[in-house]
């Protein structure tokens, strides 16, 4: 497994100095969002200019994280966008050279300019519905859709999860399963065992379940995710991918958190 950081986490000071941060910390892999310093409309020749920069720094791309797609919207104006941007961020990937796109396909809630939150039923058909016309785009790319679990009151267990991707029925559809979010609802260690192969790519991040909200993430190896035992579903299931810490911004002294974390992926991952 490789050892990777979300870019967020260098908060501002600034894009150069962070991959330059960032690999003296030890990391081997960086990924990267569509916010900063790229976005969906980046030209192909932007894109490759971030790609050149970070490879220049001796770090290998690990992901690109697209975000939240309003593929579940009641309006179908507001999918087609959504669609369309998924359908950028796949292109987007393919000129970074990295196979992974996160994406978040809605969330049960009402949004913007509607008044009801849309139903779990729907929102499953709906998004499912989307991915599926995106998977050739995936398919003639070479990148993967990756659903991620988070806090969206949707595909809350590995069995949901497990079946959305075979409904899905394409190997350019897979998870990115983050650890620390699964921990109010259920056990990353059994998730892990349960999706298998289907998981693409891993985030990292720890939390605490007495505070029970946002404020409960907090460092690694300083919640109540069972380390070991996520090490050693990963090592059950063969993963020997990249495990991304995802935090941050961080406006002051970034560079404390990204060698925190470095040292604490080590332990996690047996290296010390």
């Amino acid at each position: 497994m490789k050892k990777s950081i979300n870019i967020s986490v260098a908060g501002k000071m600034g894009f150069h100095e962070g991959l330059k941060i960032i690999k003296d910390a030890g990391f081997e892999a960086v990924e990267l969002n569509l916010r900063s310093p790229l976005n969906i409309d980046s030209t192909e020749d932007e894109v490759k200019r971030v790609r050149d920069e970070v490879l220049a720094s001796g770090l290998e791309i690990a992901s690109l994280l697209g975000g939240w797609y309003m593929l579940v919207s009641g309006r179908p104006d507001v999918r087609k966008e959504a669609e369309e941007e998924l359908v950028k961020g796949l292109k987007i990937c393919k000129n970074l050279g990295t196979d992974s796109l996160l994406v978040v396909p809605g969330a049960i809630r009402p949004f913007p300019g509607e008044e009801d939150p849309v139903s779990y039923d729907t929102a499953y058909e709906r998004s499912l519905e989307s991915i599926k016309r995106a998977i050739p785009v995936a398919e003639e790319q070479g990148v993967c859709i990756c659903i991620e679990n988070v806090w969206n009151k949707f595909l809350l267990s590995p069995v949901e999860m497990k079946r959305f991707i075979e409904e899905i029925n394409s190997e350019y559809a897979r998870v990115y399963f983050d650890v620390g979010n699964v921990l109010l609802t259920g056990f990353p260690e059994m998730w892990i065992r349960i999706l298998g192969t289907m998981i693409k790519r891993i985030h990292l991040k720890d939390f605490k379940t007495s505070v029970g909200n946002a404020g409960g993430v907090c460092c690694l190896l300083e919640g109540d995710v069972n380390w070991p035992g996520v090490a050693e579903a990963l090592k059950e299931t063969g993963y020997d991918s990249y495990l991304t810490a995802e935090y941050g911004p961080y406006k002051y002294h970034p560079e404390t958190i990204i060698y925190h974390l470095s040292l604490s992926m080590d332990k996690i991952m047996g290296r010390r």
